[in-house]
């Protein structure tokens, strides 16, 4: 699959046996003032560990959340992450443009059981799209990106299962509703 010129800055995440890149970002894209601090607009999620620990994951569920990612954030507080939720499952790659700390990435099935992991991925600050991609080999409905370090102290292996409840009514996602 080619990169695409499109695809510039960012952490990105592409669709597996598909032309299309889901990044939806341009040459030129820079952070906006504040992007580093402020969590993503689809609020918190309360990811729960098998062993009751809870993470609070910020949500991305639109293509310009997954797009964005955690790029260009320096840090990531304990105890917290991104959870990023997709309409269908497939084995969906992920990359670490632009991204400025070292992750976990967790992938779970429909069932919200772990499919694959990946411990400790590093930065990329290449600056063509030659960044390494992450991937499973099993298809995949939810990603949750931690702290790097996060999955061995959590406990977390392929098989777990993990427990949240994704928002119902998301009032900016609804159509509106005429009488």
């Amino acid at each position: 699959m080619s990169n695409g010129s499109s695809m510039h800055h960012g952490t990105c995440l592409r669709q597996l046996g598909r032309a299309a890149i889901l990044c939806g970002l341009v040459v030129g894209l820079h952070a906006p003032a504040g992007l580093a601090q402020r969590p993503a607009a689809g609020g918190l999620i309360a990811v729960t560990m098998p062993q009751g620990t809870v993470i609070m994951a910020e949500m991305a569920d639109t293509v310009e959340e997954r797009a964005r990612g955690l790029m260009f954030r320096p840090s990531l507080e304990k105890n917290r992450g991104m959870l990023f939720t997709f309409a269908e499952p497939q084995q969906w790659s992920f990359w670490m443009k632009n991204t400025r700390i070292s992750l976990d990435i967790i992938w779970m099935d429909g069932n919200k059981k772990i499919v694959h992991i990946e411990r400790s991925v590093p930065t990329c600050s290449r600056t063509d799209d030659g960044c390494p991609q992450y991937q499973p080999n099993e298809n995949a409905l939810y990603v949750l990106e931690l702290a790097s370090g996060s999955a061995e102290a959590l406990q977390l292996d392929r098989g777990a299962t993990l427990r949240f409840q994704l928002p119902t009514d998301l009032p900016a996602k609804q159509p509106s509703r005429r009488p």
